[in-house]
């Protein structure tokens, strides 16, 4: 009766000895290359995070939402909303949820992650991303993400879209794939297109292939991205992974324009 205790206390003082070695690690990290904020580079409390100051130029997204597109609402009606948008141009998915608008200091971020490879947020992204759509979790079994064609993930290096899925993976430990939506053709870039064009642009421009179509039958998934302007890629995704066989499409980005008469760059 004895032994087990002893190695049990034995646990607990090694597993208390690896903390606080894992502490003082940090401590010298911290010493060597202290915590700034990842968009003005003012001193901060941790590492990959923002500072005060940065952190309420944000407008987060919060409800009242329409349950379907995301975009916040004027009023609370008491119960679930859908917005006028919504009956009048019902999405291709199911539901939406943003973590903040689409300008200002939000903009400035997504386009060094994505334009800059500006990686040091990510972890605080994944994280807003998981409270963004925590009420989607509960039932998706996969996270995916916007595929990019060969030639611009040879030129760009990275898919952003694809980090932002392990990001918010890796928080609500539910398991992203990278190989079930894909690119079927080159398309021209989204900036500066009106909106039909955009919908034109991307019209047939993803596959899920057979061995993949498996994989997603009847399942319940979420699609991440970075931004929604129009809607119309994250649709387009959609409806490729609804017509492959999947249950349910619910999205989850990092920002969306919620003037969709406003084509943000």
């Amino acid at each position: 009766m004895s032994e087990p205790g002893v190695r049990n206390k034995a646990g607990l003082r090694l597993g208390g000895l690896d903390q606080r070695l894992r502490g003082l690690a940090r401590g010298i990290a911290d010493f060597c290359l202290p915590p700034i904020c990842i968009f003005c580079r003012t001193s901060t409390d941790h590492h990959g995070v923002l500072c005060a100051a940065c952190w309420r130029q944000i407008d987060f997204i919060a409800p009242p939402l329409c349950d379907r597109l995301g975009i916040p609402l004027p009023y609370d009606s008491g119960g679930i909303t859908v917005s006028a948008a919504a009956l009048a141009n019902p999405p291709a998915y199911d539901r939406a949820r943003a973590v903040a608008r689409y300008d200002g200091l939000v903009r400035d971020l997504i386009h060094r992650l994505k334009y800059g490879d500006r990686q040091e947020g990510i972890a605080m992204f994944g994280r807003w991303l998981a409270q963004a759509g925590f009420e989607l979790i509960s039932y998706a079994v996969f996270f995916f993400h916007k595929t990019l064609y060969r030639w611009r993930l040879w030129t760009r290096r990275f898919n952003q879209s694809a980090i932002l899925a392990e990001a918010m993976s890796r928080v609500c430990r539910v398991e992203a794939d990278a190989f079930v939506l894909r690119r079927a053709r080159p398309t021209r870039s989204q900036i500066g297109l009106t909106i039909e064009q955009r919908k034109r642009n991307v019209a047939g421009a993803f596959q899920v292939s057979k061995r993949a179509k498996l994989k997603i039958t009847d399942r319940k998934i979420i699609l991440v991205d970075d931004v929604i302007t129009t809607g119309a890629t994250v649709e387009a995704c959609a409806r490729t992974l609804t017509r492959a066989g999947a249950a349910r499409v619910d999205v989850v980005v990092l920002a969306r324009v919620t003037d969709t008469m406003t084509i943000a760059p």
